[in-house]
């Protein structure tokens, strides 16, 4: 018995010896291991940083720019910022975090891609890891939370809550509609919960079933203030902070793209005194891109896909798609025709995106298929194309989108594929760019399916099922008596 167990010896000893063991053979087994059952209604213990120092983590100073060391932020917080080798602030971060790392509330204009959601989160687990709690915690009752319009911000925030706070135990739990209610309420169950990241219809459901509580809230987050006005959840939203503490005991952050009166009067109403920070979007020279449409159907998209990107040898290249489900079905359908292709999405973890760009900068990645989640932010030096499988719904996505090539000054080139859905949404486009666009039927050569290189694998997690057999098939069938 190694040095571990001696020490629990002797709480054993102390109990009458075998006075029990008549009652189960296994008893015995269980009695000293018991205690540590009781880790899953306690909060995580703090990962050991001995082998971590800041030492490991060195970012030289540059005059003009703020680094995360200047902010005296928690050790275990920082070494899961060194893991995504994030160095200096973004704007956004160097102008709040002072502010809201004092305590103060904040109403912040930034769009995706400005570093808004690690502000937010930066802040939050930095102040609890400085304020811990010691007393019993009921379950169901978060100290931060995060309120996000869909369920893919909502898994992209949790996902980088994860990353950022790595080695720093706490518990994050991400609500929101289409998943299982129960599996949802077991992990609210489970442990106390530290930070929450919901959709307001989801949260206001566990809030009205008293498996959640929200009296112990100490910062509250609401991120795209604009969308879930635009969604139509303000008044769910109103519902849940009337829930949380006042507005004088919690410290409130709101985040929207747009400042419209209506945002500016619910930031007075929900926040104290708080700092204003506005991050102008970033200005896309619409000019500096070469833009093309082509006409065509949907069947015909992936031929004319792939002829544009063979034919004129097209290295790396940014594809566009509305929705998770159509990235990962076009990704497929590359990979099956010889392309080295990768995804990013709202559910690809912040180091996979991370390490899945670096790979595409280096070559090794000829084609990436990316939602408008990613459309922000992403810098590649040298990407001249950008394709637009489906046209975005919003216009200003569509800018961001081509807005990645033809940057600082050079060249690039958008082609955007429009089907009878897609042209729907021209017309407020060109609107938008203050241009018309070309619009051209291509030839009929470069509308060829190719054969593909790899066959279709079907899915082995799935067991095969006999032909001609569905599902169902013999389900509920009467069976003939043989007797």
């Amino acid at each position: 018995m190694g040095p571990e167990s001696s020490e629990e010896q002797p709480s054993e000893t102390v109990k009458p010896k075998r006075r029990r063991r008549p009652a189960g053979r296994n008893r015995k087994k269980k009695s000293p291991e018991s205690a540590p059952v009781e880790e899953t209604s306690a909060p995580e213990p703090l990962p050991a940083v001995d082998d971590w120092t800041i030492d490991a983590f060195h970012v030289p100073p540059e005059e003009g720019r703020v680094r995360f060391h200047d902010l005296s932020l928690p050790a275990p917080l920082m070494h899961g910022i060194s893991d995504l080798n994030f160095t200096f602030c973004t704007p956004i971060q160097a102008e709040i975090l002072p502010s809201t790392l004092a305590g103060r509330d904040a109403f912040g204009k930034a769009q995706t891609g400005t570093g808004k959601t690690a502000a937010f989160l930066i802040t939050v687990i930095t102040r609890m890891l400085n304020n811990p709690i010691q007393d019993h915690r009921k379950s169901g009752t978060p100290r931060v939370l995060i309120l996000a319009p869909t369920r893919e911000l909502v898994i992209q925030i949790s996902e980088e809550a994860r990353q950022l706070g790595k080695y720093c135990g706490l518990t994050i739990i991400s609500v929101f509609g289409g998943m299982d209610y129960d599996k949802q309420r077991r992990q609210l169950a489970g442990k106390p919960v530290d930070i929450m990241v919901a959709t307001p219809g989801r949260l206001l459901d566990f809030q009205q079933r008293r498996d959640l509580f929200l009296n112990k809230v100490e910062t509250l987050i609401i991120d795209e203030a604009d969308r879930m006005l635009d969604m139509g959840f303000i008044p769910d939203v109103r519902k849940i902070i009337y829930s949380t503490p006042t507005k004088d005991t919690r410290q409130t952050l709101l985040f929207s793209a747009t400042l419209t009166e209506a945002i500016t009067r619910l930031a007075e109403s929900w926040t104290r005194n708080p700092v204003t920070v506005e991050i102008e979007p970033e200005m896309i020279a619409v000019d500096t891109v070469d833009q093309v449409v082509y006409i065509v159907t949907a069947k015909e998209k992936f031929a004319l896909l792939y002829n544009v990107i063979e034919q004129q040898k097209l290295e790396r290249v940014l594809i566009f798609c509305n929705r998770k489900d159509q990235v990962v079905k076009l990704s497929e359908m590359l990979t099956r025709y010889g392309m080295t292709c990768s995804i990013l999405s709202g559910d690809v973890p912040q180091q996979k995106r991370v390490q899945r760009l670096e790979a595409f900068k280096a070559g090794k990645i000829r084609v990436i298929v990316a939602t408008d989640v990613v459309a922000r932010g992403i810098h590649i030096e040298g990407m001249d194309h950008v394709i637009n499988f489906k046209l975005p719904h919003d216009p200003e996505d569509y800018v961001h989108r081509i807005g990645r090539t033809g940057r600082a000054g050079s060249a690039g080139t958008s082609i955007s594929f429009a089907d009878d859905d897609d042209a729907f949404y021209l017309p407020d486009i060109e609107a938008f760019i203050g241009k018309k666009l070309p619009c051209i039927r291509p030839d009929d050569e470069w509308l060829v399916m190719p054969e593909p290189l790899y066959a279709y694998k079907p899915d082995k997690s799935r067991p095969p099922r006999k032909t001609g057999q569905s599902p169902s098939a013999g389900k509920n069938r009467r069976r003939p008596n043989r007797r």
